[in-house]
């Protein structure tokens, strides 16, 4: 029998989708069970595990990164943060500069063992869905570079959603895609 392989998903609302945190075992209604039901379908003896909370911020993932992730042994880690970093600077008058961000990113896998997980990075996106929203994509765009730069220098694997996402909208619109501009439709995620 084959040793089982863990993957764990950490992240804001993208990964946590609705999944119920009093369960453990609650994958959400998004991505992560996509993937989980996927890799169930091949037949490997996975454990798929979901601790994405919706609004967290790089610093939110931080506070809890010991407990949620570092103690989870993942062999395989998905991390997916970076949009609320940019939401707080419009929505609540709290930025995070780039670098308090690329800053917090590398503590995060400075806190992880040196034969570490497999690392999977997907990179946030935002479609812009109300006027003057062009401060919010070069907010992002910022924090997108940090992400493809810390990723590169650990090997990770980079899912570049930005132009995924830019592509889905141009060919199907926004409302089919994300309508707020960051929460995908079941069409969004697929």
């Amino acid at each position: 029998m084959s040793p089982i392989a863990r993957f764990v998903f950490v992240g804001d609302s993208i990964t946590d989708c609705g999944r119920d945190r009093s369960d453990p075992t609650s994958l959400g209604e998004g991505y992560v069970r996509i993937i989980a039901d996927t890799l169930a379908g091949r037949g490997g003896d996975v454990d798929v595990r979901n601790v994405g909370v919706s609004g967290d911020r790089a610093v939110d993932l931080e506070a809890r990164w010991a407990q949620d992730v570092v103690v989870a042994e993942p062999d395989v880690l998905t991390l997916y943060v970076g949009v609320n970093d940019m939401w707080r600077r419009f929505d609540s008058d709290d930025p995070t500069s780039p670098e308090a961000f690329e800053a917090t990113l590398r503590r995060l896998l400075d806190a992880l063992p040196e034969h570490g997980p497999r690392l999977l990075f997907i990179e946030p996106f935002f479609l812009p869905f109300a006027p003057g929203q062009q401060e919010w994509v070069d907010d992002l765009d910022a924090k997108r570079a940090v992400v493809r730069r810390v990723a590169a220098e650990h090997g990770a694997t980079l899912v570049p959603l930005q132009e995924r996402m830019s592509a889905a909208v141009a060919e199907s619109g926004l409302d089919a895609i994300a309508p707020d501009g960051v929460h995908p439709t079941p069409s969004g995620t697929g």
